[in-house]
């Protein structure tokens, strides 16, 4: 219960979660870093390969990240630092920006990119945008996932063929692919083949092992002890030793407004990535997730890899998930993780020139198969057919549209299919139950009954211009529909949370059609701002005080009353 009580506890709860670290926790959290470590190294050197750079970019890019969020992080368990989808995303972003700059710039401007994405997370933090994690349903996130994953494998066609993948979409990349067949490399497409196989079977043997990290270097010695450079075998080769130079990238030659939807993409994408996977592990032991501090981590991590000569970054799900199998408690297995990167580079960067092109692809083929969710898609499937659908129009957006454009398309449907609820959701008329207190929708039952001339009726949905019309019209056909025209109109606008003007003339409409019929128009249960919206807009008035009741018993007694006063006797 520590990292509840510690998210919130300054601009720092990492930092808040170390200062009250358990000895006990130790073990699991050196484990827990060393693993990670060993699983991430050639991880983040694949996934800089799928950002078009060199595979050390991914090791800088880890470098700060992993400071960073372990200090200004909510959650104790997340792996930050470069992933799949980021990767992708820069790879299609920085791609469009470098024609101008010149392809020689383009480390360059991926790590501008990283500052940008770092920049907007930032703004969101200070505006208190965390509310746009929920933007992405559960469906539009399992089918933008399975996008991607077929877009990682397709990337890493190039690496495991040796064949030039040409072409910005899909389709074109596939049938590049087709027209070259015939001149696979087949040494490059066994090796790329085996090390895919060997990961599916220790993954399968034993879950807990860091296969990348066993591959690539079975691999790697491979590729040394048989000289299989000399058969054409291509290999990372010699790389920078040491660490990373900080320094601010430059501008020149950039059409930073041409940045800026890629970057914002990334952010918006990265976050929400970071706070899903956040959430649920964190749920599992009972921990908060600040959604705007993830803002502040998010947007600090990536400033720390731009000055550091990296990409954007975002977290890892697998990697989190290999940290919480073996025991991590705090942030610290981040820290551990962080010294076992730096001494490789350091002590280590030699051998890392013989991991071998094919191999890191494999690894991206292998992460790829595992974003692809498939008993997850069922289960929608089962649930909804129009969220399946929901799910499908995402995975073939981001195929064929592009990864921005397809994150914008998975936003829109989702607001479209938020719309489409809103405007059209259950409405029903309430009655008496015999044996249970209180009205409930007759539609739910068989043996329920009516008030006597009193239509009470209840619209399930926050009452504005999307659904204001149909509110009117089911309404007045729920008063058509009764066999005996009702006297009273009594809306239980318990579930109207909601009033914008459109909604308050269809109201105000409402009133006066039933009027016309003779009807008395009554409202129960609405809440202070609904009266106030009625207020504003010159209907409660109109409506009358004396038809607004704060309870249904009550409005409910003063109908009787009036059909006492009218007929001389109350209903029956």
């Amino acid at each position: 219960m520590g990292s509840a009580h510690h998210a919130g506890a300054g601009l720092a709860p990492g930092v808040a979660a170390l200062l009250h670290y358990r000895r006990v926790w130790l073990r699991g959290d050196i484990l827990a870093g060393v693993t990670v470590a060993a699983y991430l190294i050639p991880q983040v050197m694949a996934y800089a390969q799928i950002a078009g750079l060199p595979p050390v970019a991914g090791l800088w890019a880890i470098l700060g990240p992993l400071a960073v969020y372990a200090a200004l992080g909510s959650s104790r368990q997340l792996s930050v630092g470069p992933e799949s989808t980021t990767a992708l995303m820069t790879a299609a972003g920085v791609a469009a920006l470098v024609g101008a700059a010149g392809p020689e710039r383009y480390a360059e401007v991926a790590a501008v990119m990283a500052i940008a994405v770092g920049i907007l997370c930032l703004i969101g933090f200070l505006g208190r945008l965390g509310f746009l994690a929920d933007m992405l349903s559960r469906p539009v996130l399992v089918g933008y996932m399975a996008g991607i994953a077929v877009l990682m494998i397709v990337s890493q066609l190039g690496a495991s063929t040796r064949l030039r993948v040409e072409g910005e979409a899909l389709p074109a990349q596939l049938a590049s692919v087709a027209a070259q067949l015939g001149d696979v490399h087949l040494p490059t497409l066994v090796l790329s083949a085996a090390c895919l196989l060997t990961l599916f079977a220790l993954r399968r043997i034993s879950p807990l092992v860091p296969g990348p990290l066993v591959v690539i270097v079975l691999a790697a010695l491979a590729v040394w002890l048989m000289d299989l450079t000399d058969v054409g075998i291509r290999v990372v080769g010699q790389m920078p030793t040491g660490l990373p130079v900080p320094r601010v990238p430059s501008l020149a030659d950039l059409d930073l407004l041409a940045l800026l939807p890629a970057a914002l993409g990334i952010a918006l994408v990265g976050y929400s990535d970071n706070v899903l996977t956040a959430r649920a592990f964190a749920s599992r032991k009972r921990e908060r997730i600040d959604n705007n501090q993830e803002f502040l981590a998010l947007g600090v991590a990536n400033l720390s890899s731009g000055f550091l000569q990296g990409f954007p970054v975002s977290s890892s799900g697998s990697r989190t998930a290999l940290g919480d199998a073996m025991g991590s408690r705090t942030q610290a297995y981040s820290l551990v993780a962080l010294t076992v990167v730096v001494t490789t580079m350091v002590v280590l960067s030699p051998a890392l020139a013989w991991f071998p092109r094919a191999a890191l692809g494999a690894v991206v083929v292998y992460a790829a198969t595992r974003l692809v969710d498939v008993a997850e898609m069922r289960r929608i499937y089962r649930f909804s057919r129009m969220e399946a659908s929901l799910a499908a129009a995402t995975t073939a957006g981001v195929l064929f549209l592009g990864i921005l454009p397809g994150i914008g398309l998975a936003v829109g449907l989702s607001v479209v299919d938020l719309l489409r609820r809103l405007s059209r959701p259950h409405g029903g008329v309430l009655g008496y139950i015999p044996g249970m207190a209180g009205m409930h929708d007759l539609s739910d039952y068989e043996t329920g009954s009516e008030v006597p001339g009193l239509l009470v009726y209840r619209y399930d949905a926050p009452l504005f211009f999307a659904n204001a019309e149909d509110f009117r019209t089911r309404a007045l056909r729920a008063v058509d529909e009764e066999t005996t025209p009702p006297r009273w109109f009594l809306l239980n606008a318990e579930a109207n949370t909601q009033l914008d003007l459109t909604a308050v003339d269809a109201m105000e409409s409402l009133r006066r059609d039933l009027s016309d019929r003779g009807v008395e128009f009554a409202i129960a249960r609405a809440k202070f701002e609904i009266l106030g919206a009625l207020e504003d807009g010159g209907v409660l008035e109109r409506i009358g005080r004396d038809r607004i009741f704060a309870t249904l018993p009550t409005a409910v007694e003063a109908y009787t009353r009036w059909r006492a006063e009218r007929d001389g006797a109350p209903p029956a």
